[in-house]
């Protein structure tokens, strides 16, 4: 090996393994990559009240002494965004992404943890919008988060993720990668890439049963190190999209209320 390709993820922990910075560190050495962290949430899911998810932020000023850590050495080759918890958290990392000239940036606009559907925080969404998506070499919303981010609301087919891409790109993103996944009706799993000159269909067909939870971290964390190794940003897309759906097809169920990917899948199937 020539060089260590190094990514960094800014993400929450999901103690369950399938999501958060667990799902990124897994997916960049599944990518031949070096992973960084720098966390901001811990998230826990209650077995006793249906699988509730409880949420806590960590301090700001520990995001950005941890992320001091991690560019001590310089930008890195790629770094992704997850779940930020709080305005404040957003800004902290727009200003590192600003500060170390750090190019390709995916943005991962968390803004529910799978099973809810209540924006975690209203103000950490505008400034998602505001803040980072202006930053993005690509921005990975799923059907939810992408009508927040355009002002359009539910989204509930192709024709309406195309609008919602479109408007996305307007708030400043190199590329948009809208994760339709099994929400759409059909028996495709859907995401639609937009660069603002072409869009492009990526489909796969439906897995049952999808043992889905982390499905979109890994996507973007794929996404990210597909980057860091010099793919073009479709490209990294069309990989990813490869990879997550080999990690959903091995996933298992890990108690009654979730099944997470495997994300060793893509090299195990191979």
């Amino acid at each position: 090996m020539d060089r260590i390709v190094k990514t960094l993820t800014i993400a929450g922990s999901d103690s369950s393994g399938g999501a958060g910075i667990q799902a990124d560190l897994k997916t960049f050495q599944e990518y031949g990559t070096y992973g960084f962290s720098a966390l901001t949430t811990i998230v826990t899911m209650d077995p006793d009240n249906g699988w509730h998810h409880h949420v806590y932020p960590v301090s700001p000023e520990l995001v950005a002494e941890q992320l001091k850590t991690v560019f001590a050495g310089g930008p890195v080759d790629a770094l992704k965004t997850g779940m930020l918890g709080s305005a404040e958290i957003v800004r902290v990392a727009e200003q590192a992404i600003k500060k170390n000239g750090q190019g390709n940036v995916v943005i991962d606009p968390v803004m529910v943890c799978k099973g809810e559907d209540e924006v975690l925080n209203p103000e950490s969404a505008d400034a998602i919008r505001d803040l980072l998506v202006p930053l993005a070499t690509v921005v990975t919303p799923n059907l939810f988060e992408a009508g927040v981010l355009s002002g359009k609301g539910r989204l509930s087919n192709l024709d309406d993720m195309k609008e919602a891409a479109a408007l996305i790109k307007e708030l400043g993103a190199q590329a948009v990668v809208i994760k339709g996944g099994k929400a759409l009706g059909g028996d495709k799993a859907i995401d639609l890439y937009y660069d603002g000159t072409d869009y492009a269909v990526l489909e796969t067909d439906k897995l049952e049963p999808a043992h889905n939870h982390g499905a979109g971290c890994t996507f973007a964390a794929a996404i990210t190190a597909g980057l860091a190794n010099g793919m073009s940003a479709k490209d990294a897309v069309v990989k990813a999209k490869d990879f997550v759906t080999a990690a959903i097809s091995s996933g298992f169920s890990f108690n009654a209320y979730v099944g997470p990917v495997f994300h060793g899948g893509y090299r195990l199937n191979r």
